[in-house]
């Protein structure tokens, strides 16, 4: 058997359990409810068939996910899943750092940030706007308290508006959860 993998990678893992998940022909009314407002109804993964296990939960953190990470207006997609790289960083979450820089990358076409990012966590040589992201998303990570008025306003002199800002801490909030659950119930281990 696979051992989990314990390094960041831009290759996406696949996601085991440690508990048992829902087994779909035996979900309820609510459960199969749950799982359609996942983003994908023709792929339903193992961490969704785990979350299943909590229907209500379920129905709305997708449409919270969902909503923080493809909406319109504020950061653009490539910032927001870069504030989700940082995140998931800082948490250690391989699955999500990989997810995300994964989706960074194509929306970029450059690897270099997350090369960058990979390799030297918070002293990674990136551009200053991408630099101010990851520093005030790494300490919302770390202890929330820790970002301060100074980094907001490094935020705004890098170009980011309020609602871009606002966005930035939805995704590092988003993230600081999801990260500490799939920690707990699962494993990212290398695909078949």
């Amino acid at each position: 058997m696979s051992e989990p993998i314990r390094s960041f990678t831009t290759a996406v893992p696949s996601w085991r359990s440690r508990i048992t998940p829902l087994n779909i022909e035996d979900a309820s009314g609510a459960q199969l409810e749950a799982m359609r407002v996942t983003t994908s109804s023709t792929n339903i993964g193992e961490f969704i068939l785990v979350l299943a296990l909590d229907p209500e939960t379920l129905l709305h953190l997708t449409p919270l996910l969902n909503g923080i990470m493809s909406s319109q207006g504020g950061l653009s997609k490539s910032e927001t899943e870069l504030g989700a790289v940082s995140a998931s960083v800082v948490n250690r979450s391989i699955y999500c750092a990989a997810a995300h820089s994964d989706q960074y990358n194509q929306l970029t076409k450059d690897a270099a940030v997350i090369d960058s990012i990979f390799s030297l966590g918070e002293s990674a040589d990136i551009p200053p706007r991408e630099k101010a992201l990851l520093e005030f998303t790494s300490k919302l990570s770390k202890s929330p308290s820790e970002a301060a008025k100074a980094d907001i306003e490094r935020l705004f002199s890098n170009g980011l508006d309020m609602v871009e800002v606002l966005d930035l801490v939805f995704a590092a909030s988003l993230f600081g959860w999801i990260n500490r659950l799939s920690h707990v119930l699962g494993d990212p281990m290398p695909r078949c």
